[in-house]
């Protein structure tokens, strides 16, 4: 029974009203009134609560205002780290392509190499047999005013050809010096190249058109001259007397890119010795080229 009571006496504080009255200071002139009880207090404290609550949270997801957060990820410094770790492998992806360039032009230029790969199936080189040198200088290889002309039209036509329709063409390989053989391309003793014996001061030419890598001179090997062709096919020639070009220079076959002699250390007499480099690895240069007068 007094539980009952109790219970009624609860109801009774909860809905009980209260008047609650805003009057002026001065004259005591009622401003505001309101009726309230316990339960509509509590009710209205309730939603407002829940109403911050949801206003806050909105804020906090769909506004920059998380950023201010402790231990909340800035969605800027998340793109950024996005984009710097793209950045970074593509780095490591150059760097690693950069450092196998500089071992190939290493093993190039020190004649050291370990293991050989002679599969060059998808490499054509057609042979052509080359006269004597010497008598390049009396050729003239200067173009004619139809093929400036002709030239000058195929340039507009490429200018604006948003497509790549350039062929793959075989590469024709003429040869640099012409003479006698006199050491060529042995495995067994690490001799990757073929020794032409040549009279000193006969002009060495380079095999195809090319861009030059590499023009200076080396203790072990004299006047050092590599050129690269393209489609990963790179010349060298060794021991010249002098070099007539510079690296960055561009070449055409059969000009003359330096003059031959017995320069360097590892030089026994006159000659010029000629690498042929495919893929990074070393080929026997007689297969392409004809050496002989």
């Amino acid at each position: 029974m007094s539980d009952k009571k109790e219970k009624n006496n609860l109801k009774k504080k909860l809905v009980y009203n209260y008047r609650l009255v805003i009057s002026s200071e001065e004259n005591w002139e009622e401003k505001i009134s309101l009726r309230l009880n316990r339960l509509n207090v509590f009710v209205g404290v309730i939603i407002m609560s829940g109403f911050l609550i949801f206003a806050t949270i909105v804020l906090i997801s769909f506004t920059g205002l998380k950023e201010y957060i402790p231990g909340y990820e800035s969605s800027t410094l998340r793109r950024n780290v996005q984009n710097n770790a793209f950045k970074v492998d593509s780095l490591v992806s150059i760097i690693e392509s950069n450092q196998l360039y500089i071992n190939n032009m290493a093993m190039i230029l020190s004649g050291e190499f370990e293991s050989i790969d002679q599969k060059n199936d998808s490499l054509t080189i057609a042979i052509k047999n080359n006269a004597n040198t010497a008598d390049l200088k009396g050729i003239d290889f200067s173009t004619s005013k139809e093929d400036s002309i002709f030239r000058v039209q195929v340039e507009v036509e490429d200018r604006y050809n948003v497509f790549d329709s350039k062929p793959h063409k075989d590469i024709i390989l003429v040869a640099p010096i012409s003479g006698s053989i006199t050491a060529g391309y042995n495995v067994d003793k690490k001799h990757f190249a073929t020794d032409i014996a040549v009279t000193k001061g006969t002009p060495v030419v380079a095999v195809a058109d090319g861009t030059v890598i590499f023009s200076e001179w080396t203790s072990e090997t004299g006047n050092v001259v590599i050129v690269d062709h393209g489609r990963n096919l790179i010349s060298v020639c060794k021991h010249n007397s002098s070099s007539t070009v510079q690296q960055g220079d561009f070449v055409e076959s059969g000009q003359v890119i330096a003059i031959s002699g017995t320069s360097g250390e590892y030089s026994t007499g006159p000659h010029l010795h000629f690498e042929l480099w495919y893929n990074g690895y070393p080929v026997d240069p007689t297969n392409f080229i004809d050496f002989e007068l």
